[in-house]
């Protein structure tokens, strides 16, 4: 699987092409990897091989089906009797694909797509003799000799696939299949779990693209009187608008929260949250930060309280200062003491909620 990965980034760092305007296309793919069937047994020995080909059509940039057919060999077994047996199976879905990278991003142009899917189908298992030759009661295993191995199939999963403008592509595909009793011939009444991982090899064709905007063209006018000397007046352009970019501010906020044991009010090592604090009022401009110190209702009493808040949150300043080197002045602080209780578990009330608000520069074009 690491082979694998390392093959589809290498695949993907070569597939930069602008595909912006990509509407549709289909594809024809074959996958291959291992697939593992969940059971009372040690994993490391119910681990087979997997193959399966599918054909797909992506409707949009980011909504596509497939049909996808998945089969070959599955095992399992009796960990307290060393036993174990394969067979083999077969299981088409029809699948909904969720093209995650092009559904969040503006920019429909990326090296490396992941996709979400789902599917339901059906799922057929065969040739279990090495069950039966095991010798154990059919009472113990009443599916083997159950003649109808035909059961439901419920997937999702998750796909790693280079850009989709180039002919051929790789993928890395982990599923996840719930199936009924009768796909490994024992009886639990629960449904069965198969895990499947696959890379592939896909062939693209049918892209579709949106028509371009028409370009505009500048508009000449000339005018000719005819059957006059006076010469002609030179001819009118339109020219096209350029956009111009202008800066605008845009506020960006920040909310953390620290919780402190009884009587705690200080920090005695640097914390994660101090400095993502600290990094945010090193980033944006006009920043200013409120730090409110609470305590809990439970423990003490309200002029204690008030003390240990104004402490939390004049300490959380003092830290901030002298650990991160930021503007004291740009940190109000407040206490709240036992009066408010943000949580609604007591001990969570000891903490400092700290809020901050600041401005970055956004240039847009108009």
């Amino acid at each position: 699987m690491t082979a694998a990965l390392a093959m589809l980034l290498v695949g993907a760092a070569s597939a930069q092409d602008d595909r912006d305007a990509l509407k549709s296309y289909s594809y024809v793919e074959v996958q291959g990897g291992a697939q593992l069937t969940s059971t009372n047994a040690p994993m490391d020995k119910l681990i087979t091989p997997t193959a399966a080909l599918s054909f797909g059509h992506y409707f949009t940039p980011v909504v596509g089906a497939r049909l996808h057919v998945n089969a070959w060999q599955s095992k399992s077994g009796f960990q307290a009797l060393d036993q174990y047996y394969k067979w083999k199976y077969v299981t088409p879905d029809l699948d909904l694909m969720i093209n995650l990278s092009n559904l969040f991003s503006k920019n429909a142009s990326h090296a490396l797509n992941v996709i979400l899917l789902g599917g339901v189908g059906l799922n057929y298992a065969w040739d279990n003799d090495e069950l039966k030759d095991l010798n154990l009661a059919p009472e113990l295993t009443p599916l083997a000799w159950d003649k109808n191995r035909l059961n439901h199939n419920l997937r999702a999963g998750l796909r790693l696939e280079t850009n989709v403008t180039k002919p051929l592509g790789l993928s890395l595909e982990v599923n996840a299949n719930s199936l009924d009793d009768r796909f490994n011939s024992k009886t639990n009444d629960k449904d069965d779990w198969m895990f499947t991982a696959m890379v592939g090899l896909s062939y693209r064709f049918g892209h579709k693209y949106r028509k371009p905007a028409p370009a505009v063209v500048p508009v000449v006018q000339e005018v000719v009187e005819e059957q006059k000397a006076d010469v002609a007046p030179a001819p009118v352009v339109v020219e096209e608008k350029k956009p111009v970019p202008v800066v605008k501010q845009e506020t960006v906020k920040l909310h953390k929260v620290i919780h402190y044991a009884i009587r705690v009010s200080d920090n005695e090592t640097p914390s994660a949250i101090m400095k993502e604090v600290a990094d945010f009022m090193k980033q944006y401009k006009n920043v200013k930060v409120q730090a409110v110190g609470y305590a809990d209702k439970g423990t003490g009493n309200a002029k204690l309280n008030q003390m240990y808040a104004k402490r939390r949150a004049d300490q959380f300043k003092q830290d901030m200062v002298s650990r991160y080197g930021v503007d004291g002045a740009a940190i109000a602080t407040d206490s709240k003491g036992d009066t408010v209780q943000p949580f609604a578990e007591n001990d969570k009330n000891r903490c400092v909620i700290i809020d901050a608000e600041g401005t970055k520069e956004v240039t847009v074009y108009e």
